[in-house]
């Protein structure tokens, strides 16, 4: 399906590029934008042949952009190593979402084993890793 639909419009599309990139001046900003997409070109078309592929990042994009969003709030955390701290929370609160845990059970839980946990296990509280404590 991808093949027969999506094939024809990435090969005009590549040509396009082709040609456009002989119109636009060595070293504009035209000329780099198409150089780098026809750098890529192999890797860009890839999810043509492998249906297992996404056609789009979209989801991966989604999931990153609280913390995109975040990094600008955190210029004005207060210090910079208040930011720093609030980006490494962010972070494994996404972890723990992209990981199906609920972010609040996870640092609940982390956060009270955490001060007793042998430190050569730490790799054991990290949301791919974590398994919540059976009550």
């Amino acid at each position: 399906m991808r093949q027969r639909h999506t094939q024809p419009v990435l090969d005009a599309l590549h040509h396009w590029m082709l040609l456009q990139r002989q119109k636009v001046p060595e070293g504009s900003t035209t000329a780099k934008a198409l150089d780098y997409s026809l750098r890529r070109w192999v890797a860009l078309t890839r999810f043509v042949d492998d249906g297992q592929l996404p056609i789009d990042n979209n989801w991966i994009e989604n999931q990153i952009r609280p913390i995109a969003i975040g990094r600008n709030n955190w210029l004005f955390a207060g210090s910079l190593r208040a930011g720093q701290r609030a980006a490494a929370v962010m972070s494994l609160i996404q972890s723990a979402r992209m990981n199906g845990h609920d972010p609040y059970a996870y640092l609940n839980d982390v956060l009270t084993r955490l001060p007793t946990h042998k430190a050569n296990q730490i790799e054991e509280l990290l949301p791919h890793r974590w398994q919540p404590d059976a009550i």
